[in-house]
């Protein structure tokens, strides 16, 4: 069993890409969430795998999402797992039902946790944390102000 330094505790834990999600965190680095969708059955799925989960092909695409999504479900962490995220507490973890239909896992940012509502509208937000990794965030979808009698040019 491998040793942990005590200065890691403070180091938190990145993704490492494999052969099945090298693509996925690549597009990321683009700005793009890539989904993929199987050719066969048209099955569209998050995270990416060797086979469709539906139908166990193996004719698989990434294509990219909207970005947009609803928040499913949430909690708000109080209470930080580890060093690491101390001085991010409180903050709000999402499952995030993407337009597209997968579920995701994520963070709120650009927001109040306390703020997070079932089925409040979000978007993607791709968050460098260094050179090397983008992580997928969200945060709340601005709705559009009405205009008023003000805003109409000519009044």
């Amino acid at each position: 069993m491998r040793r942990i330094d005590p200065r890691e505790a403070h180091d938190k834990p990145l993704p490492t890409p494999d052969s099945d999600s090298r693509a996925y965190w690549e597009g990321l680095k683009d700005g793009r969430l890539l989904l993929q969708h199987c050719n066969t059955c048209g099955h569209v799925q998050f995270y990416q795998q060797a086979l469709c989960r539906k139908c166990l092909g193996t004719d698989l695409a990434h294509r990219a999402a909207s970005g947009r999504g609803t928040v499913h479900s949430f909690s708000v962490v109080h209470r930080a797992p580890g060093p690491a995220f101390k001085q991010d507490t409180p903050y709000a973890v999402l499952l995030v039902e993407l337009a597209e239909g997968p579920r995701m896992i994520s963070s709120l940012i650009d927001a109040d946790p306390m703020s997070v509502a079932f089925d409040m509208p979000v978007e993607l937000v791709c968050d460098s944390s260094n050179a090397d990794v983008v992580l997928p965030r969200f945060r709340p979808v601005k709705l559009a102000q009405p205009h008023t009698s003000l805003d109409v040019q000519g009044s």
